[in-house]
């Protein structure tokens, strides 16, 4: 790549260029002030050649041609260093006058960083740096130490109106104005000389300027002398198509035209006047001027010999001048010459000669300690290498060289030191080496803070344009320059470098930083009077929760003033001060459904549904509801849309979050919705007006007319509350239509402190828990449908709630409660069904007993017999109560109906409640409703019960229950008074006084009692019945009285609602309802609480009841034959006569459905198989007992003393009693049988034996009917085992003793 064709290079050739001094009289100003311009402006647009081609030849005797050059043409006044306040000032000027040109596009969003990165960088970079970059490379010109801004000729101008020009000529280059440059030396004041005559056309035609044009020639010679008329124009009134001087427009002057008196022929008249001043004369003598220069050094300078020379003697020199002006050095030095030689050859494009010159004196100046000299010469040489496109190790190295030397200068050398910055700058970026660029930037910026603002700003693209781009590095220093452009008043500068850095901020997680750019921003906006922008910037900080809490009083304080400033209320879609928790949404109304409470609409619709699916009338062949038909009736556009009922309120529950530490108070808020009948949108909005929404975008969007509520069509609700620093707050707002329609949800709107916020619920996807009802699959909707309703006219609507609900119980506990049903309508509602979800918790009572004594309801009267009918309440399928056919609801006038209440389990307990009513009017939309109910109950833990019941080893059908009762509640102590058995089949009664076994008569926290009982079954067998078994034990009833005979407390009837009711419902809980099963019997406990322990009248007055059921407790063991050994227990005979022969009898029992085959097989007390355990008897060891008298024959019997009587196993083989009747015996008993068994023992001595030495095998067998019942038990091995089975017999033990 050409460097001259690069931006640097471009730069290079405007500004390191010849500069012409111009010397004019004041008449040549007047000509020229008629075309809008001065001398030099007029002439500087034709000073830019392109093409100029003029041959050269300067060091060598090989010649090339010039092609592009320019002239810079400077009054003599300019010619010096500008001041620098001055030169701040102007650049102020020019920043500031780029700000202004911003104002469009400040209010426009900031660029995606999407778009930044896809843009070129003409679009991205401000115009406007490019002119200020120029602007400081020129505060450093015409120095001391560079040569290249020393004029190079002076163009003498003087007007034909001016008496005696000749004269003027003179007196011009001699006064005393001249540049200083000129007047101390610095600078050659031999220069090339041009005069120049202006004729203004104006004034006349143009004789007597040839006049003394051709006196000039004479004079000043012929080829230095050129006359220009200008001003041809008469009428003032020209128009140039290019306009040469469009650069030169200011705002001060915008009528006039520039050039309006120039005409084409004045345009080319100035054209040739500087392509031939400069191709004629300044190029000329340029080039000659290099060509003696070049001799001279070369003949003292260059060469070996010159150099030693030369270093020679400058070491031998005193102590060299260490100024850093370097004052030392006058115009004729060698070391200024040859820096004229250099600087002249780069102007003339030689700048292989040039680089020559500027490497010898580069070493000189650095021995003398001329540092700004030496820092110039370092600067020019990198700008020569990259011109020459040579080494760019080598000009990186002499750019950073000069421009570490210019900062070690101090202030003296700041402005080179930028000029040289930025040339570095423009050499890196040429290389794409924009990274090291931004680096340059940053070490330009000064103290001054408006120009370290310009160069971080310039920095930041440098880290955009870097590859990869460094987005936040560019970010950062964006801000950086923004905090510094607000410093010094540059607001717009500001905003936009601000804004800028958002587009990189904005979507990262660096939310101080966000904050910071989204404050400012907001600051500045307002201070320019953009309000409405200031507005969208504070927003985006209210919800600051990461903030400190001063952070956050300072953004809140701030953006109510801005508010306060602005002097309006403003619409603020998306105010995020509260933030609303879209998640929370939830949508409750009421169609064919209603709830009693707001918990009940909580719950989830699935569990609904599976209890009201036997409530809900069917249509043929699907179960569906009359929503699914009524839907196919309604117009296309409704179908998706729910329904509910005019008069009736839908409420939208909204979580309102404080994301701040600083309270804030929240005012009128309400929902936002749309009705329409028919095909008018009408906007339901009672806190704006219609001006307000009518203003704002996102209203004027719905395109709809503005109502307030009390214009009859809805009632809305609204809200004031206040939320605390993090508090978060769930609003329930409701709507209610008053006319048929179409109901929509729009939002939710509220006012903060002046500002009123709103948010649409269309803005975002919604995922909310809608209550709704059953539906059919269908096509997926859009989820703004579940916030449309169809609104139809009024139907009925029931009310209901059960009274005096308890929210704690302990468990077993039961209360009556009444259920209250209200009907608001004047038209009525008729078949009525209800459904509990827990009938173990909840039964219904009956409508007689409802004003009956809680006591009376319970106690057992003594006329009924045991076993008494349940309740006869009218029941359908499934659990489905019904009401009395009669029973309709209408006006103020409640239905109440008695419910009994049962804590059954300690656990949180929901209850379900579904109440289905139908319209007693046909022409309603609606042809039913039903109301669900919702209950929440804590049960806490009270009594614990269990039962292990044995079989009589005696008796048949008797058995031992041990019931064990634990006191597992907290802080209650319990009396039990009552246990009874369920059912005829089984009597119960008591072993033992209940005073010996509860001293106390209550169990207290943690205390555990056992109780005992005789349970005896009321069915006798055949055999029972025939051989009249004498029953030993006491009469027994099915209820049994627990509490002492002090405690007078009536007894409680088990079988007779409510709890037989709640009974029923245990048995469900644990098997099947109604099952038969002789083998297992139920148990009821009566409890209740220890009065003392009552914690209030009421509690005292109303009696407490507690029940607690013990369902299918087993009597059986897992044989389904049983039997027990009849016979005497104790028998004298006298063995020495013969042995002594015991007929004993066994009673067997089948309690199966099943023909059982029984076989007993029996075993002496020796010689017996392995399979039994030695049950041999026991002999006296004592010598000799003379008599047996009575008193001995009890020793015996009894526990006898250790002294007389040992007993110890018989070693003798002969066995000590043995089975006298059949060793086995076979029989089949018949199913739910007993049988008696005759058997026969002979004992050949005195002695206890245990008569357990046989064996009972049994077998079951189905009858014909159940033959394929039995092959199906056969092939399952768990069953098999249930059919037959092996039983060792029961300990029986007999004492025979010796008579005498």
């Amino acid at each position: 790549m050409d460097p001259a064709g690069t931006p640097l290079g471009k730069m290079l050739l405007e500004e390191i260029t010849p500069v012409v001094m111009v010397l004019r009289t004041p008449s040549v100003e007047e000509a020229c002030v008629k075309n809008g311009l001065s001398f030099v402006e007029m002439l500087s647009p034709f000073c830019n050649f392109s093409n100029i081609d003029v041959p050269l030849r300067t060091s060598s005797d090989q010649p090339y041609r010039l092609h592009k050059f320019k002239l810079r043409l400077f009054y003599e006044s300019d010619v010096r260093q500008p001041n620098i306040e001055v030169a701040k000032e102007r650049l102020k000027q020019v920043i500031t006058k780029a700000g202004e040109k911003e104002n469009l596009e400040l209010i426009s969003d900031p660029p995606q960083v999407s778009n930044l990165l896809d843009s070129s960088k003409s679009e991205l970079l401000p115009s406007w740096f490019e002119y200020l970059n120029k602007e400081l490379i020129r505060t450093a010109s015409f120095s001391e130490h560079e040569t290249f801004d020393h004029p190079v000729g002076c163009l003498l101008v003087v007007s034909s109106k001016d008496e005696q020009p000749i004269n003027r000529f003179i007196d011009l280059f001699n006064t005393n104005k001249l540049p200083s440059l000129l007047n101390d030396g610095a600078m050659d004041p031999k220069i090339l000389k041009h005069y120049l005559l202006v004729h203004d056309n104006h004034d006349g035609s143009s004789e007597k300027a040839s006049k003394i044009l051709s006196e000039m020639k004479s004079t000043f010679g012929t080829n230095e002398c050129h006359l220009l008329c200008i001003n041809s124009s008469q009428d003032a009134k020209m128009e140039h198509q290019d306009d040469p001087w469009a650069s030169y427009k200011y705002d001060g002057s915008p009528v006039q035209r520039l050039g309006c008196c120039l005409d084409v022929d004045d345009i080319s008249a100035l054209k040739d006047l500087m392509h031939e001043f400069s191709s004629k004369h300044v190029i000329p003598y340029m080039e000659q001027k290099v060509r003696i220069l070049n001799q001279q050094v070369s003949a003292t300078r260059r060469g070996f010999r010159n150099q030693i020379k030369n270093l020679w003697w400058r070491k031998g020199k005193d102590d060299p001048n260490e100024m850093p002006s370097g004052s030392m050095y006058t115009f004729s030095s060698i070391e200024s010459q040859i820096r004229v030689l250099g600087d002249h050859a780069f102007m003339l494009h030689d700048y292989e000669l040039a680089l020559a010159n500027y490497r010898l004196i580069s070493t000189d100046y650095k021995l003398d300690k001329a540092w700004k000299r030496y820092a110039g010469v370092q600067e020019i040489m990198a700008l020569a290498y990259f011109l020459l496109d040579q080494s760019r190790k080598e000009a990186e190295y002499c750019m950073e060289n000069a421009f570490n030397t210019y900062l070690k200068l101090g202030s003296s050398g700041q402005q080179n030191a930028t000029r040289c910055g930025l040339w570095w700058i423009e050499m890196l970026k040429t290389r794409d080496q924009y990274k090291e660029a931004a680096s340059v930037y940053f070490r330009i910026c000064s103290e001054e803070l408006l120009h370290s603002a310009v160069m971080l700003e310039q920095a930041s693209y440098c880290y955009l344009f870097s590859k990869p781009p460094m987005l936040y590095k560019y970010g950062f220093h964006l801000v950086l320059s923004g905090d510094r452009y607000r410093k010094t008043d540059q607001i717009k500068h500001a905003i936009r470098t601000y804004r800028s850095a958002l587009s990189v901020y904005r979507e990262t997680t660096w939310s101080y930083i966000r904050d910071h750019v989204h404050f400012h921003i907001g600051q500045w906006y307002a201070l320019l009077g953009f309000h409405d922008v200031a507005v969208r910037h504070m927003l985006q900080v209210l919800a600051c929760s990461h903030q400190s809490k001063a952070t956050q009083e300072l953004f809140l304080r701030d953006f109510l003033q801005i508010f306060q400033g602005a002097g309006k209320t403003f619409e603020v879609p998306g105010l995020q001060l509260p933030v609303i928790d879209i998640s929370s949404l939830k949508v409750v109304f009421e169609d064919q459904r209603t709830y009693a409470s707001s918990p009940a609409a909580s719950v989830r619709e699935s569990l609904w549904r599976s209890l009201e699916e036997d409530l809900i009338p069917s249509l043929p062949g699907a179960r569906t509801n009359w929503l699914d038909v009524q839907t196919k009736l309604m117009p296309k556009r409704l179908r998706e849309s729910n329904v509910c009922v005019a008069g009736e309120a839908i409420k939208v529950v909204v979580e309102f979050k404080n994301p701040l530490q600083v309270p804030i108070p929240i005012s009128n808020v309400s929902l936002i919705c749309e009705l329409s009948r028919s095909e008018e949108e009408i906007s339901v909005d009672t806190n704006a007006s219609t001006s307000e929404l009518a203003n704002d975008e996102d209203h004027q969007r719905f395109g709809v007319m503005v109502v307030s509520s009390d214009s009859g069509s809805v009632i809305l609700s609204e809200f004031d509350f206040s939320l605390g620093g993090g508090e978060k707050k769930l609003v329930e707002l409701t709507v209610t239509p008053k006319l048929e329609g179409t109901l929509k949800l729009v939002g939710v709107r509220w006012k903060f402190s002046g500002c009123v916020g709103f948010y649409t619920f269309e803005s975002i996807l919604l995922v909310k828990k809608i209550a709704r009802g059953k539906r059919k699959a269908k096509a997926k909707q859009s989820p703004l449908n579940d916030l449309k309703f169809v609104v139809i006219k009024p139907v009925p609507k029931l009310e209901g709630h059960i009274r005096s609900f308890p929210e704690k119980a302990y468990a077993g506990h039961i209360q009556p409660l009444i259920l209250e049903l209200k009907n608001q309508s004047n038209c009525s509602i008729k078949n009525l069904k209800m459904k509990i979800s827990h009938p173990r918790f909840l039964s219904i009572g009956n409508k007689e007993v409802q004003h009956v004594d809680f006591r009376a309801c319970l106690e057992k009267q003594s006329d009924n017999k045991q076993g008494g009918t349940h309740a006869n309440l009218k029941k359908a399928s499934q659990g489905v109560f019904l009401f009395p056919e009669d029973v309709a609801i209408k006006g103020d006038k409640p239905l109440l109906w008695p419910l009994w209440l049962r804590a059954a389990v300690p656990e949180n307990f929901l209850l379900y409640i579904i109440i289905y009513y139908e319209m007693e009017d046909a022409s309603s939309v609606m042809k039913y409703r039903t109301l669900r109910l919702h209950y929440n109950l804590q049960v806490l833990p009270s009594l614990d019960v269990s039962f292990k019941i044995s079989p009589c080893p005696s008796r048949l059908q008797e058995f031992l229950v041990r019931m064990d009762v634990v006191n597992k509640a907290s802080s209650q102590s319990f009396q039990v008074s009552q246990l009874s058995t369920v059912g005829d089949n089984w009597g119960i009664s008591r072993l033992q006084p209940i005073d010996g076994i509860i001293p106390s008569q209550s169990l207290t926290v943690g205390q555990a009692f056992s109780f005992f009982f005789m349970l005896k079954s009321r069915r006798l067998s055949s055999v029972d019945a025939a051989t009249h078994v004498p029953d030993l034990s006491p009469d027994v009833d099915n209820d049994v009285i627990l509490c002492p005979e002090s405690v007078k407390e009536p007894l409680v009837n088990a079988t007779h609602s409510p709890l037989a009711n709640f009974h029923d419902s245990e048995r469900l809980q644990h098997g099947i309802h109604n099952q038969k099963d002789d083998n297992t019997v139920d148990f009821v406990l009566i409890s209740r609480p220890l009065k003392s322990d009552t914690n209030s009248e009421e509690d005292s007055d109303q009696p407490q009841l507690f029940s607690h059921h013990a369902c299918y407790c087993r009597t059986a063991s897992t044989s389904p034959i049983s039997w027990t050994m009849i016979g005497p227990r104790t028998k004298y005979h006298n063995f020495s006569s013969s042995f002594c022969e015991i007929s004993l009898k066994m009673t067997i029992h089948n309690s199966s459905d099943a023909i059982a085959s029984i076989s007993i097989s029996t075993a002496d007390s020796a010689g017996q198989s392995d399979a039994l355990p030695s049950q041999g008897g026991w002999k006296p060891v004592v010598k000799e007992i003379k008599a047996a008298s009575p008193k001995a024959a009890g020793i015996i019997a009894g526990n006898s003393p250790e002294s007389l009587w040992s007993l110890k196993p018989v070693a003798s083989p002969v066995s000590s009693f043995i089975w006298s009747g059949s060793s086995s015996s076979n029989f089949q008993l018949a199913p739910r049988s007993s049988t008696d068994i005759p058997m026969q023992i002979c004992v050949f001595s005195p002695g206890t034996y245990d008569l357990s030495s046989y064996v009972l095998n049994w077998n079951l067998r189905q009858d014909d009917g159940g033959c394929d019942q039995l092959e199906a038990k056969e092939s399952n091995p768990e069953e098999m085992r249930k059919l037959s089975g092996t039983c060792s017999g029961y300990p029986y033990f007999l004492t025979v003793l010796q008579s005498v």
